[in-house]
């Protein structure tokens, strides 16, 4: 990296840059060029001498790794450096280190589906109604305790109880199926190798020589288990650059910490801090509006975000009367700014639960308007891609139940689920994997000779295929796609069948396009890239299309123009942040909202509803408290006609003669029925009334239009 090279860059980060041993903290303010300050270190600690190979530098999706690794390759730095996601790297280290972990190299990675079918099984292997402890609430309660690093011995342990003394035998047993799998899921890798590098010294010892510089981006999204695994991976030399931004931490419902960078300093009291507060992305208009909202929590470190592009920016605020008027009205901004020469690439719609897109993907239909809805794990979750998949897994990881029973009898070979189930119990019975009962079916003797035959060239057909699991993956996928009979499977089924044929046919692109990058990669190398493929990295920045996405999808992207819709009490802020009067979840909202407002370079566009369709019902809505805090003069504009209709209007007038509510008060609502008053939240004539309803419901209603009646107790 030449001198050339640092020129390009800020005063601050130049000393980010220029920082080599000792712990180092970037704050990093959003558009502040993080991603360059990690490539350009990464660059400079090559050039001070210290081998790549002794680099780590680690973020969170597979895409940002990938922009890193180019970045850092256009600086000059040679090849070497380990640049990935945590999982990856945990990845890399199970592998290199199975039987220390406990585990065979050839695991499983089970993706969410996957994990249903081994939880729904140890529900009921529990003898639990699946209505009362749900599969996906099992799941949830798994994943935190992982991500805390507590272990089913140490849960069962501390269970004290109805529920709790459940979930530890669900735990167990989940646990108990995935070893028999030799499987993993997403929190595994974590937490397998947390505890790895936590009791074992040597393989620690080991890690810290090889990767004597630890650079992780996006420090404020870390959960428990990674902060372990960062702190082991650098306890023998504190070489640990952190950069994030803790008022965009925004993952708390998945795990993720702020406290991990809020604490960073007492962490590492040596700790040298930088804050990258200019601002490359957006203009001064929109900047002050993030500023105003975020400058409203507490649990924050503190920085501005200083403007450095000429152009102020345009931020509109707008309210519609009901969601299908702001879809519509979308739609024809969308289009005013097209005719003025912006891309549909350039322009995002934001929004806070997916099943928003809806309405506004109806609105693009009808207004001609090309789209891409960034959900990307979709292609994942199809039919065909599930099929063919499974056949690989089980190539590389015989072991893997799972897969062996989706696959099975697909494409249809007249193996029928009674026949199924005297494998298992033989299984059971010999206390051998499924796959192992496949090779023995002959000894099965309640099985008619004919199914025997049947499980015996399936396993044949299996074993052929295996000889060339350590080839390359698309010559794997190709062969096992037109010799499984899965291709002729699909052609029998007309134009849908076509469809999958060409959804697998993309696939084996992809594994030709991964063989590609590397002579060494493997079956496994790809299996392991899709098991942890995220919604950002499918998203395409050169599709023509307007992109529509979650805030939280939104994360690490930017455009020229940006719409966030439904800016109303019980959506931004989501409902759940009302509960128990959580002020962390409502804290985590406003950092949401933050995001993807700085998210926009020259145009931002908020908007929100006076009526919107919930559950079914029009129910009328209540402005954001966050439109107060991005603009004090919100109050003033959202008094004026837009936002009022007649049927409303008189109420203003008689201010003085709504009822007065106490906390705890007993009301009832026409819809809602009975519930107590919870807060109150004085903000004038658009004063909010906060109620716990007796069905479990906390709602935040507008007073002069929740039409309460006080009950007496």
């Amino acid at each position: 990296m030449n001198d050339t090279a640092m020129t390009k860059l800020t005063r601050s980060q130049r000393e980010a840059v220029q920082h080599k041993d000792g712990p180092l903290l970037v704050l990093a303010g959003p558009g502040s060029g993080k991603t360059r300050v990690i490539t350009y270190r990464i660059a400079a600690l090559i050039e001070s001498g210290v081998r790549p190979y002794n680099i780590c530098a680690i973020t969170f999706t597979n895409k940002s790794a990938e922009e890193m690794r180019q970045r850092a390759f256009s600086l000059g730095s040679s090849a070497g450096a380990h640049i990935s996601t945590f999982h990856s790297l945990c990845v890399r280290i199970l592998r290199q280190y199975a039987q220390k972990a406990g585990i065979k190299p050839g695991f499983s990675v089970y993706d969410e589906s996957d994990q249903a079918k081994c939880v729904k099984e140890a529900i009921r292997m529990c003898e639990l109604d699946t209505a009362s402890f749900t599969p996906s609430r099992m799941l949830d309660a798994i994943s935190t305790l992982k991500n805390k690093l507590v272990d089913p011995a140490l849960f069962k342990s501390e269970a004290d109880d109805f529920f709790s003394n459940k979930l530890a035998k669900v735990y167990e047993i989940y646990q108990k199926l995935l070893s028999e799998r030799n499987g993993l899921d997403f929190d595994d890798l974590l937490m397998k190798t947390a505890v790895l590098l936590r009791d074992c010294p040597e393989v620690c010892n080991e890690l810290n020589q090889r990767f004597r510089y630890l650079l992780i981006d996006e420090y404020q999204d870390t959960n428990h288990a990674q902060y372990t695994i960062s702190k082991y991976l650098v306890c023998h030399h504190n070489n640990i650059c952190v950069a994030g931004d803790p008022d965009q931490s925004i993952y708390r419902w998945r795990g993720a910490d702020i406290r991990n960078i809020l604490a960073f300093e007492k962490d590492w009291p040596a700790a040298t801090v930088v804050k990258l507060e200019e601002n490359f992305r957006s203009g001064a208009n929109i900047l002050k509006k993030a500023d105003n909202l975020i400058a409203c929590n507490k649990n924050r470190k503190e920085k501005t975000l200083i403007p450095t592009k000429s152009e102020p920016g345009y931020v509109d605020v707008s309210c519609y009367s009901d969601e299908a008027e702001e879809a519509q009205m979308i739609g024809e901004k969308v289009k005013e700014l097209v005719a003025k020469g912006h891309s549909l690439k350039d322009i995002a719609v934001f929004y806070r639960v997916n099943a928003m897109s809806r309405i506004i993907e109806e609105a693009f239909f009808r207004n001609n308007i090309k789209y891409q809805i960034v959900r990307g794990v979709e292609f994942y979750r199809r039919r065909e891609i599930k099929d063919i998949l499974a056949y690989l897994k089980v190539l590389v990881n015989p072991d893997d139940e799972v897969s062996l029973l989706r696959i099975i009898n697909t494409p249809a070979r007249g193996i029928g689920k009674v026949t199924v189930e005297k494998v298992k119990s033989f299984a059971s019975d010999n206390r051998i994997s499924f796959f192992e009962a496949l090779r023995k079916s002959g000894q099965i003797k309640t099985l008619p000779s004919g199914a025997q035959a049947k499980l015996a060239v399936l396993h044949n057909m299996l074993l052929q295929f295996q000889k060339d699991v350590s080839g390359k993956a698309a010559t794997v996928a190709e062969r096992v796609f037109k010799e499984s009979g899965l291709e002729q499977s699909y052609h029998s089924e007309g134009a849908e069948g076509q469809d999958a044929i060409e959804n697998v046919n993309e696939l084996i692109n992809a594994a030709s396009k991964f063989d590609q990058q590397s002579a060494d990669s493997t079956l496994l190398d790809f299996l392991q890239q899709i098991s942890l493929f995220s919604d950002a990295d499918s998203y395409d920045t050169l599709s023509e299309c307007v992109a529509l996405m979650t805030l939280h999808a939104a994360k690490g992207l930017e455009f020229e123009n940006v719409f966030i819709v439904g800016l109303e009490e019980g959506i931004l802020p989501h409902e759940r942040a009302n509960y128990n009067d959580n002020e962390d979840e409502l804290e985590e909202e406003r950092r949401l909202f933050f995001v993807g407002i700085t998210r926009a370079k020259a145009g931002l566009y908020i908007s929100y509803a006076k009526y919107r369709t919930i559950h079914g019902q029009m129910l009328r809505s209540v402005p954001s408290q966050f439109l107060y805090e991005l603009d004090s003069d919100f109050e003033k504009s959202s008094e004026s006609s837009e936002f009022q209709d007649e049927e409303f209007s008189d109420l203003q007038d008689e201010q003085e003669e709504m009822p007065e509510f106490e906390l705890g008060q007993l009301v009832r609502h026409e819809s809602f029925g009975l519930g107590r008053v919870k807060k109150f939240v004085d903000m004038g004539a658009n004063s909010i009334i906060q109620i716990q309803f007796n069905t479990g419901q906390t709602k935040s209603l507008m007073l002069k239009y929740a039409n309460l009646s006080r009950v007496d107790n």
